[in-house]
């Protein structure tokens, strides 16, 4: 059995704090299942609100003077406790912002496109990987009070939809909103009964968290925020789409050594073209999306619409809401399908390319969905 001072010795070695990171993030992997999950939700609560403690602790014990040795005996044990451990403050902070952000992270990513919805989440994975280096800056307190609205405007603006079954503009506000009256109330319990301090100080405290709530709203109106709590489990363009019973029969070319192979990339322009998608939306959950159709002719740079088409899916399943699409006779160039919100952040994203019609009609292989 390792002794004490053996474990301090491991810990201290330099290879550790990657080592705890690493294994950090593949324990929230593992163990963070759906986004709707009660028991998440709530240890992601009780980490922001532990995170918030130790900010106002931070604070207060730095604008008041600390106690000498006699005031500090007639204080209760508690309250000496408090203060002995106030020099492990800037690793338990480093501590709970990386495993939120590490949470963030993945549920983010489960939802963010490679389009403009991934600016956020890049940016939830830098705070993640910088976080490894700022335990000698968490001592500034405005920094804390930005990083502490940040983590509640991730939490809050999934976890709203999640409980209230909707998914809109107005939600997305409200959870903004929540997380800057949370931020205020961080600042203003630092402050409260400290008349020596002027309000101005605070106000310096709670702008920037502020500046950083609205540039993040200003994301959301740029569809640069991935639309969690939707995540697209499934994509692909198919020759042919049927329901039989509760499953889906998905026809595509697949050559015997093609065993990747999942879905068709290539389609003759006379027959139809079918885009199946399952998209994941918590219980109760119930919103439309839509299937949006681009068409690019090979000589152009940039696509144009050509049909938006939508589905209402309800949540709760572990695989995503099944539904498809389908056009025929398309022209020839390239085509893409993004499936997108009603407010045109995309969940995910299928392309194909259709071709001159050939002379053979293609050889097609059927999986079940």
């Amino acid at each position: 059995m390792l002794s004490s001072s053996t474990l301090k010795n491991v810990l201290a070695k330099p290879f550790m704090p990657p080592v705890l990171f690493f294994a950090g993030v593949a324990y929230d992997t593992l163990t963070l299942t759906r986004i709707d999950r009660l028991q998440d939700n709530l240890l992601l609560l009780i980490g922001l609100l532990l995170l918030g403690l130790l900010i106002v602790l931070i604070g207060r014990l730095g604008i008041e003077p600390a106690p000498d040795r006699e005031q500090l005996a007639l204080l209760p044990s508690v309250v000496r406790w408090v203060l002995r451990a106030r020099p492990y403050y800037p690793m338990a902070v480093q501590f709970l912002l990386g495993g939120l952000f590490s949470a963030y992270a993945i549920f983010y990513s489960r939802s963010a496109s490679f389009t403009g919805t991934a600016i956020f989440f890049v940016l939830l994975v830098a705070l993640l990987v910088g976080n490894e280096f700022l335990r000698d800056r968490l001592s500034s307190l405005r920094l804390l009070v930005s990083l502490y609205a940040l983590v509640c405007f991730a939490f809050f603006t999934f976890f709203l939809p999640v409980m209230t079954g909707r998914m809109n503009a107005a939600i997305f506000l409200a959870g903004a909103g929540l997380s800057a009256v949370v931020t205020l109330r961080v600042v203003q319990l630092i402050y409260r009964n400290n008349p020596d301090r002027s309000k101005r100080e605070a106000v310096g405290i709670a702008l920037p968290a502020y500046a950083l709530i609205g540039l993040l709203v200003g994301f959301y109106f740029l569809n640069w925020i991935p639309p969690v709590p939707l995540a697209m489990k499934f994509g692909g363009i198919y020759h042919e789409v049927k329901k039989v019973g509760d499953h889906f029969e998905l026809s595509f070319e697949r050559q015997w050594y093609q065993v990747w192979k999942r879905s068709d990339s290539t389609f003759p322009a006379n027959g139809p073209v079918y885009c199946f998608t399952a998209v994941f939306a918590p219980v109760d959950l119930n919103v439309t999306i839509y299937h949006h159709w681009y068409f690019r002719a090979k000589n152009d740079k940039s696509f144009t619409h050509s049909d938006r088409i939508p589905i209402r899916i309800n949540g709760g399943r572990e695989g995503g809401y099944r539904a498809s699409t389908f056009k025929q006779r398309l022209a020839p160039g390239d085509w893409r399908v993004d499936v997108e919100t009603e407010d045109g952040r995309i969940v995910g994203r299928v392309s194909a390319l259709v071709e001159e019609s050939g002379a053979a009609p293609p050889s097609l292989r059927t999986v079940t969905y």
